[in-house]
């Protein structure tokens, strides 16, 4: 396929708003190559025997037991997969990395966060804005495991304001070195890293400067002690102290200034690969839950055959199907548009941040859904195990600590609901996603008279399909007239942002659920895909109540009279079933299935 047929197909970022997408042009779990299955099957291996039959250690503050297990992730070449051959990693596509960082992280979030740490922000910074000598130099000692990286750009005073940070960068009078001086914390990988990433100031530029930093304790280098968190205990979390500590200036990352934007660009891949490392997580509690359901016995009967218990079972089940298939999807996009920029003459470094930054609004809406679902999803299989989750003798009382910290890290749900809808509002402004047309045509649909017309829905998913139109129109809608409304202002206005957010989250996860269970029931037959059905149907019925939900907390809030009341009919009437799926037989149906597979059955 010629390189302007692949443009033509690939939606930009955001485009799902407004665009249509076809269910055979989407990538799901189930289209993994043999080499992506190899290496899945090669983590989930390292992860059960390295890892899950040792989580008790993890919650011990084990942390040389941690960077064990990172050593041996490295000689298994597990710290590499995103890294090019040139530098002695792997060099796999984006889809494998996202699939190895999922596998990987389903254990422990001790293990989870120093992997992360490690292979994204400590060394794809590196990686995506080193110069040839600086990649020579460390990325293959970070690639192997031979050395360990780590991430300075939290301060006291600067946390999501990333850009505030006090810490200073001064050139030394002879013109060689730049001394740094300066505090950072919530440190991950600080007790054992060999090589910091740090965001200093120089002088009162603007922005931040990024300088790549060897850890010698002899240099000005201290560290407080290990954190006490209330969960991922054997992540090594420490402050870090700089004073006068001396950097060559041929270790400046980038250019002088450019430490904001390298921030922001690792903030974006980390987003998404935070969801993904919220995957196995999710497939592991269920997988535990469900085994404990069917031996628990009350009432003369195992628990498992309880509808309360079902309900459970299958929302937990929903919303980590609903979680996979919007996770790959947009890594595959991310991949495609890599390999797009590549064909064009770009190098791997501007290819892949341009691929990544092209899809910042995805990142941050899986950011965002993914961590929420995993600490849903704990705190059910805490309440499965009734008294025995609330146990530290069972996994399901550190899993939810652990699942807690993921809705911080990486930008806070907050900030990230934020940037999702400020991202598309500036991306319409430059004219990449065309919301203002789409817009116009919402709201003249609310003053015409609607179709009484009976739709075919025999075709599976017509029903639905229509529906996620219209949910396209309420957030069109309200975003629209909030926009006409605010204008430049409208960044001043975080609850109708935040509620505005929640209904591009829910379309964007609806939708990739029931594009990938429709292209697998084309390819597979419908009667493969029973339960797939159930949980696409599922998911959107809960999609729509929670729409329903912020679109109307939104509409009242900022809309009066005529136009309010308009708005309101035309939630009404964009959230109306015809035929309203029967909610406990879809619950029963997931829930028998996974009680008969004895967990999670799909990956």
């Amino acid at each position: 396929m010629s390189t302007e047929a692949i443009n033509k197909d690939l939606l930009r970022g955001g485009q799902f708003l407004v665009k249509e997408t076809k269910a055979e042009d989407i990538f799901t779990m189930e289209d993994f190559s043999e080499e992506q299955k190899m290496m899945r099957d090669s983590a989930k291996e390292f992860v059960d025997r390295e890892l899950w039959a040792n989580w008790e250690r993890f919650e011990q503050k084990d942390y040389a037991f941690t960077e064990e297990c990172m050593r041996k992730a490295g000689e298994l070449g597990l710290l590499g997969v995103a890294v090019p051959e040139a530098y002695d990693g792997l060099g796999m596509g984006f889809v494998s990395t996202m699939l190895v960082c999922d596998y990987i992280s389903g254990a422990t979030g001790s293990f989870s966060t120093a992997f992360g740490a490690h292979t994204g922000i400590g060394t794809m910074p590196i990686t995506l804005y080193g110069n040839e000598e600086q990649k020579k130099k460390y990325v293959p000692k970070l690639a192997t495991g031979e050395w360990f990286g780590a991430y300075c750009l939290t301060e006291p005073g600067a946390g999501s304001d990333a850009n505030s940070g006090k810490t200073k960068a001064v050139l030394s009078d002879d013109g060689k070195h730049y001394l740094i001086s300066g505090q950072k914390m919530w440190i991950s990988n600080a007790g054992f890293c060999n090589v910091f990433i740090v965001f200093a100031r120089i002088g009162d530029d603007k922005n931040i400067t990024g300088f790549i930093v060897e850890n010698d304790a002899s240099n000005g280098i201290s560290m407080g002690d290990e954190e006490k968190k209330l969960g991922i205990h054997s992540s090594s979390t420490r402050q870090v102290f700089f004073s006068d500590t001396k950097v060559p200036v041929e270790n400046m990352l980038s250019e002088r200034g450019n430490g904001f934007k390298i921030a922001m660009n690792a903030l974006n891949v980390g987003r998404i690969k935070l969801a993904a490392a919220c995957l196995d997580a999710q497939r592991r509690v269920i997988g535990e839950a469900t085994k404990y359901a069917n031996e628990r016995i009350q009432f003369k009967t195992p628990i498992v055959n309880f509808g309360a218990i079902k309900a459970k079972l299958a929302e937990m089940a929903t919303n980590t199907y609903a979680d996979e298939s919007a996770s790959y999807r947009a890594a595959k996009n991310i991949e495609d548009r890599i390999a797009l920029r590549q064909a064009e003459g770009n190098s791997h470094q501007e290819a892949e941040l341009k691929g990544v930054e092209e899809y910042a609004i995805e990142c941050s809406i899986l950011k965002v859904a993914v961590s929420e679902d995993v600490q849903n999803t704990t705190d059910e299989g805490i309440q499965i195990f009734g008294g025995m989750g609330f146990s530290a003798d069972t996994p399901m009382e550190s899993a939810w600590r652990d699942a807690r910290i993921s809705r911080i890290y990486e930008g806070t749900n907050e900030i990230n609901r934020m940037l999702a809808v400020g991202m598309l509002v500036k991306k319409a402004m430059k004219g990449h996603v065309d919301l203002l047309g789409p817009a116009m045509k919402v709201a003249d649909e609310l003053t015409g008279i609607p179709s009484f017309d009976t739709p075919d829905y025999s075709e599976l998913f017509a029903e639905e399909k229509e529906i996620l139109g219209k949910l396209k129109k309420v957030f069109l809608m309200v975003a629209g007239a909030a926009v006409q409304k605010f204008g430049p202002e409208l960044d001043k206005h975080q609850q109708l942002l935040l509620a505005a957010s929640d209904i591009l989250i829910e379309i964007y996860m609806a939708e990739s659920t029931i594009l990938r269970t429709e292209k697998n029931a084309k390819r597979f037959g419908e009667e493969s895909q029973e339960t797939q059905i159930a949980m696409s149907q599922l998911y959107l019925y809960n999609a729509v109540d929670i729409v329903i939900k912020q679109g109307k907390e939104a509409i009242v809030s900022f809309a009066e009279g005529d136009e309010q009341r308009m708005m309101l009919m035309g939630l009404k009437r964009f959230t109306k079933y015809a035929n309203q799926p029967n909610v406990v037989a879809l619950r029963t149906k997931i829930a028998d299935k996974i009680a008969a597979e004895n967990g999670y059955f799909i990956a």
